[in-house]
């Protein structure tokens, strides 16, 4: 499938801000499976500096500084991407689930690289109750895909999808109180049963194209940023992503933006402000819309 993503991020303040610098993860990753022909981000006002380049994780990262006096800063990204269906390693799949446990396992292959995907993080922590959920799942030696499925699914089946439920900061032992969440809380709790059993895992951000629903129009800028899991195959370049939200593996509806240990490591956008400002809001605006093989990019 191919895409135009538009993403806009706007703020805007009660008195002028002096100074802004602000970082942000928006520019989707060239993978195996996912081509990006083309990405651009723009900042208003115009920045003194603006700049890209790779965090630790590999994910292109944008830089900006806007020192000319605004009320309003607005954050446009735009890309065109080809995103194919991942080829999965059924063979690493059918092994059991212990063999993606690296600190268990340290002679694997790149076991050593995905270490800290198995350890607690900031927003991940190993909770006793995410364990005990996640047992249910992982029973000894069953295989790798089908333990992580069957994870998935009843994380699906057993949350709600609530947008009122949790907001950005809400934890692990949130999301488990509340039994709903979002995109952000289901794979953080994914996240927490998988690592506080061993398992490797990593926090994925993108976008997911949406279909309107049947007799309706597409309505642009209604889409949104969404999250989801990627899975340590030992042995394979690539990893096992599913989406817990839907209940699905990763084929070629998700685009992939970066990933890290959890949303700290990869927000939208990010950043640091002067000003004498009271209060402020946030608007955000997200359309992924297809497009055919032979149209020309935007």
């Amino acid at each position: 499938m191919r895409y135009r993503v538009a993403h806009t991020t706007t703020y805007g303040y009660d008195a002028p801000v002096a100074d802004s610098v602000g970082v942000g993860h928006l520019r989707p990753r060239a993978l195996p499976w996912q081509h990006v022909e083309s990405t651009e981000v723009r900042v208003t006002p115009e920045p003194l500096d603006l700049g890209h380049d790779s965090d630790y994780y590999g994910n292109a990262v944008t830089y900006f500084q806007v020192v000319e006096p605004h009320t309003e800063l607005v954050v446009e990204a735009t890309s065109v991407v080809d995103v194919h269906p991942p080829a999965y390693d059924d063979a690493g799949l059918a092994r059991p689930w212990e063999r993606a446990r690296p600190l268990a396992e340290p002679h694997a292959p790149g076991a050593w690289a995905v270490t800290d995907f198995a350890l607690a993080s900031a927003l991940v922590d190993h909770e006793a109750t995410a364990r005990d959920y996640a047992a249910a799942s992982l029973a000894p030696g069953r295989p790798l895909g089908e333990a992580v499925l069957d994870l998935v699914a009843r994380v699906n089946r057993d949350f709600d999808y609530d947008a009122t439920a949790t907001t950005v900061t809400s934890t692990v032992a949130d999301t488990l109180a509340r039994r709903a969440g979002v995109c952000q809380d289901f794979a953080h709790l994914t996240l927490a049963c998988l690592r506080s059993h061993g398992v490797a895992a990593r926090y994925v951000s993108g976008y997911l194209a949406t279909e309107p629903a049947p007799g309706r129009s597409r309505v642009v800028g209604a889409d949104a940023s969404h999250a989801w899991v990627a899975v340590w195959v030992p042995g394979s370049e690539t990893w096992l992503m599913v989406d817990p939200t839907n209940d699905q593996v990763v084929a070629d509806r998700h685009v992939t933006v970066a990933w890290g240990r959890d949303y700290a490591d990869v927000p939208p956008v990010k950043g640091v402000i002067f000003t004498e400002a009271a209060t402020s809001t946030l608007r955000v605006s997200v359309d992924v819309s297809p497009l055919d093989r032979e149209e020309p990019c935007p």
